[in-house]
Parts: structure tokens; sequence; C-alpha cells
């Protein structure tokens, strides 16, 4: 690498290791177990993890496993980077180097796994019922999220394109699983 290229490179790792040191600290001093919010965002995480233990269809599970975990691949990609281009925050996490853990690991990939198996089961539209799920999460519990300061949009970002992207994490999702379940049945 060139002499500029590297002192380049250097700066941005000691700006994030910088940028690490305060979001540690901003947890320490405002998202940590004694706030109660910081357990509210705790509870995402157990009760979907619970609820996802006894309700799903255990037949099903690699299928539904394999969905979900998709789904929370790629939301976690554009959160991540939606929180890097300043679009969005979560003031409030479990751990302070993983602001998106509760929603990106648990809630709404839980919510779209127990969703698709509920369209599975019940021979329903999942195109159709994806996209009501999607307006549902996009325009009531993200605005519920912000009124209670769980989530903060700034700049382009809204209601709307926050629905579109519930929608089209499930898109690819289900063209994924979809494919995997055709190479499945070729074989």
């Amino acid at each position: 690498m060139q002499e500029e290229q590297i002192e380049q490179f250097q700066n941005i790792r000691a700006t994030n290791q910088q940028l690490t040191e305060q979001e540690i600290d901003y947890w320490l001093g405002f998202s940590n177990p004694s706030t109660w919010q910081f357990w509210v965002v705790a509870a995402m995480v157990v009760v979907s993890l619970i609820i996802l233990y006894f309700k799903i269809d255990r037949k099903k599970a690699l299928l539904l496993g394999f969905f979900g975990f998709n789904y929370h691949v790629w939301f976690m990609y554009v959160n991540s980077t939606g929180i890097k281009l300043g679009l969005w925050e979560y003031p409030y996490q479990i751990v302070p180097f993983l602001p998106t853990f509760a929603l990106d690991a648990a809630l709404v990939p839980i919510i779209f796994m127990l969703f698709y198996q509920w369209t599975i089961n019940q021979q329903k539209n999942v195109y159709l019922y994806a996209l009501l799920l999607s307006a549902v999460l996009g325009f009531i519990m993200k605005p519920l999220f912000v009124f209670f300061d769980f989530f903060h949009m700034f700049y382009w970002a809204n209601y709307f394109y926050l629905f579109l992207f519930y929608y089209l994490f499930f898109l690819v999702s289900i063209f994924i699983t979809n494919i995997f379940r055709w190479l499945q049945k070729e074989a």
C-alpha cells in the first residue's frame, strides 16, 4: 500500500476505536442494565425466543430457521448501513457495539418466521400477507418505537421506506429460501 493509503486507513481505524469507546461510554451511562429501557430491549429478545421455542413447527424448523436467518442477515445489513449513514439510530441496546441486536437477531426475524409458518400451514398467500405484516411493522411498530424513544430517524428516512425495506427483505429471503427448496426437491 502507498503511504497516503496507509495513513488514511490508520486514521479510519483510530476513528473507529474512538467511536467504539464513545458507544461503550454512552451505553454505560444511558443504556445499561440499571435502565428500564435496557430491560424492554432485553425482553424483546428473550420473549421472542421463548415464543419461537414454543410455537415453531418442529417438522419445518430447518425451513423456518433458514428463512428467518436469511431475513435476519438482510435486515442486519441494511440496519447497520442505515446507522453508519446516520439515517436512523437505536438509543438503547443490550450490547453497546451491537445497536440493532434486539430487532435484527430476534424480534423482527422471529415475527417473520412465525408468519411464514402460519402462511404455509394455513395455505395463505405469503406475498399478500407479508405486505400486510410489513405495513404493520412499518406503520405501527416503528412509530411506537419512535414514540417511546427506542428509534430515531433522520434525513430522508421515513415510515414508508421502512415498510418497503421490511417487504423487500421478505421478498429476497423468500426468493432465496425457495431456490434452496427447489434445489432440495431436485436432488
